[in-house]
């Protein structure tokens, strides 16, 4: 069962602490319960790949696909017809599959939501593009901050921070549901650690999140603590913990890839 926190409770508000503020009340948490499908369904439909109400991303974008309600077996059908049978896709809030569905592998995630972050440009930080995917996927291919494939890079801004020409420290924007953005790829070259790079690029990217309206929120691996340390003394608040599964569908593949 994922576990969730109600972030009413002792006062707590959603509203940014930043100059950029946003009512409380028009951002309706309860998207985030199914933040992956909220966004292939309404700020991301350009990207998804649907079929009824079962939508994925393209696998070069970001490797998972969502499902409107993963209690109904139709959304699950959808989804297979989706994928093609026997292959494989990451999927998230998802607790339990049906019958002829396999889980081959997955891990808990935490998701954090922006209470108190205080948001700020940073200087020194540069707005990367799609020329610069290829030092991005050296710096995340040694830094591991979750996935971050080819095509990633359209889904939102990513600052990074430079020392003489070499990218160093990174962060960028990832799902988008309705009224919220999510702060993700935040990574820091090792021999640069220590120098609060990742917190001035999280308030970067923030900012630029709250200048649009939305509120930003992130997800990390439950068993991530030091990332989950720094993001709560920084301003965000646990919100809820969830399965993320890698499951294969029914029957036998033509292709045998993971998708």
């Amino acid at each position: 069962m994922a576990q969730q926190t109600d972030l009413r409770a002792g006062g707590a508000s959603l509203r940014p602490a930043a100059s950029h503020t946003v009512a409380p009340s028009a951002h309706d948490t309860s998207v985030l319960d199914n933040a992956v499908w909220a966004a292939l369904d309404g700020p991301h439909a350009h990207l998804a790949e649907r079929v009824g109400r079962a939508a994925r991303y393209p696998d070069d974008v970001y490797a998972f696909a969502a499902l409107a309600d993963p209690r109904d077996p139709a959304a699950w059908a959808d989804l297979l017809t989706l994928v093609g049978p026997g292959n494989t896709v990451r999927i998230k809030p998802v607790e339990t599959v049906p019958d002829g569905w396999e889980v081959v592998g997955g891990g808990v995630g935490v998701q954090l939501v922006d209470t108190a972050l205080r948001a700020e440009t940073a200087p020194e930080a540069v707005r990367l593009g799609p020329d610069d995917v290829p030092e991005i996927l050296d710096l995340v291919a040694r830094t591991r901050p979750g996935p971050f494939l080819k095509r990633t890079i359209a889904l939102g801004t990513y600052l990074g921070i430079r020392d003489r020409g070499r990218l160093i420290a990174l962060a960028g924007e990832r799902i988008r549901p309705p009224g919220w953005t999510e702060i993700s790829a935040v990574s820091t070259d090792p021999a640069y650690r220590g120098r609060g790079l990742a917190t001035r690029l999280v308030r970067a990217v923030a900012a630029g999140i709250r200048e649009r309206g939305d509120i930003p929120f992130l997800h990390a691996a439950a068993d991530n603590v030091n990332a989950i340390r720094l993001y709560e003394s920084i301003g965000f608040t646990l919100r809820r913990r969830s399965p993320v599964l890698l499951v294969r569908s029914p029957g036998t593949s033509h292709q045998g890839a993971v998708l």
